[in-house]
């Protein structure tokens, strides 16, 4: 009996040992990071973060918003000689030099993959004119992406006056520039063969970002570092249809911060199917009918979030006052507005759900015509 009785307390004891090993999964990690926060990719909710609000400079990530703004600018193939002065810069390079043929997509190769401030500084020009310039497009998209905390004076991230960002600016700004393809394509690439010189010949960029092999899922983002604003780090993850950003600022153990808050979000984070409804309509002139009747072509959209219920999530219709005929069945004539506590999340093509041929205005779509054209000049 007492064999027995020492045996059931020492199961229980290790059963007991085994408990906090099973709780530390879940609970929020410690980081090495001045500041620190990770994200839902989807929704932009917060799942963990320390002084996330706080401003601090952030190295090299700066070049996610001069890759979004050379991205955004398009004719990235079109070939054009760099400027000699604004590829004379100190530190990281992707090796221009004076009189080389390069393209806007070779460049974000290169600030993305070696972190080149020749290529950052070679886009500013390109883009604005000069660097001073830049800063200007560079914090009017900021503020447009409501980047409240960020102000940007050097397109590289080399120390400027003033120039800096928050952790949860860093991670909204990610957020904004892996909606590109081609954004999304380079930065989880560990390496990537581009072509430049005079003339130009191929070259192959190797990723600074040693994340990408060290954990699995993670496919971006973007590293950073100077003196004063040490060790930064944007990156991305998904797995099973989570999909998290995270960033750190001024960390010397910035991988295994990153590791252990992707171990704790993917345990806290979920997918949630938001069902997408039916019914809407668009006003339709040149029709014997009144209105278009629309349709996505999908059921549900699938969400990274924290939401036990989904009550946080909305729909809002995104359509032009009339369709004009003729419209095929299929074809894209609205758009659905995903949207999580008044923050977009999605945009969801809605297809006409019917044929809408061409006809003389009736009287009474005519009127609308008018009134509506009225309230525009009114």
């Amino acid at each position: 009996m007492k064999k027995h009785f020492i045996a059931l307390v020492l199961t229980f004891t290790i059963l007991g040992g085994l408990v906090p090993f099973k709780a530390y999964a879940t609970e929020k990690p410690e980081t090495s990071a001045k500041a620190s926060v990770l994200i839902s990719a989807d929704t932009g909710e917060m799942i963990c973060s320390e002084n996330f609000s706080e401003k601090l400079p952030m190295a090299s990530t700066t070049k996610i918003m001069t890759t979004l703004l050379c991205l955004e600018s398009g004719d990235l193939y079109e070939e054009f000689t760099v400027d000699s002065d604004a590829i004379r810069v100190e530190g990281s390079s992707m090796g221009l030099t004076e009189g080389d043929t390069v393209t806007k997509y070779a460049l974000c190769v290169g600030m993305l993959l070696p972190s080149g401030n020749d290529a950052a500084n070679a886009t500013a020009v390109k883009l604005a004119g000069s660097l001073e310039d830049f800063a200007v497009m560079m914090n009017d998209k900021a503020q447009e992406l409501g980047l409240s905390h960020t102000y940007f004076v050097t397109p590289s991230g080399l120390e400027g006056e003033g120039h800096g960002s928050s952790a949860y600016d860093m991670a909204m700004l990610a957020r904004e520039a892996l909606k590109y393809p081609i954004f999304r394509e380079i930065c989880s690439s560990e390496t990537m063969a581009v072509e430049f010189g005079a003339p130009p010949f191929k070259r192959w960029l190797k990723n600074t970002n040693k994340l990408l092999s060290m954990y699995e899922g993670v496919y971006g983002v973007k590293t950073g570092f100077t003196d004063e604003a040490g060790r930064c780090l944007v990156s991305a993850c998904e797995r099973d249809g989570v999909d998290l950003i995270c960033v750190t600022l001024n960390d010397r153990d910035d991988w295994n911060d990153h590791m252990a808050m992707y171990d704790y979000g993917f345990e806290m984070a979920k997918t949630r199917d938001i069902p997408i409804p039916d019914g809407y309509t668009a006003g339709l002139a040149g029709s014997d009918k009144d209105e278009l009747k629309l349709a996505a072509d999908a059921e549900k959209v699938t969400v990274t979030t924290l939401s036990e219920d989904g009550s946080e999530f909305g729909f809002e219709l995104i359509a032009p006052p009339f369709v004009y005929a003729p419209v095929k069945k299929g074809e894209q004539a609205a758009e659905l507005r995903l949207t999580y506590k008044g923050r977009e999340v999605e945009r969801i093509p809605l297809m006409a759900a019917e044929d809408a041929e061409y006809a003389e205005i009736p009287e009474k779509s005519r009127k609308n015509i008018i009134t509506w054209l009225r309230g525009l000049f009114r």
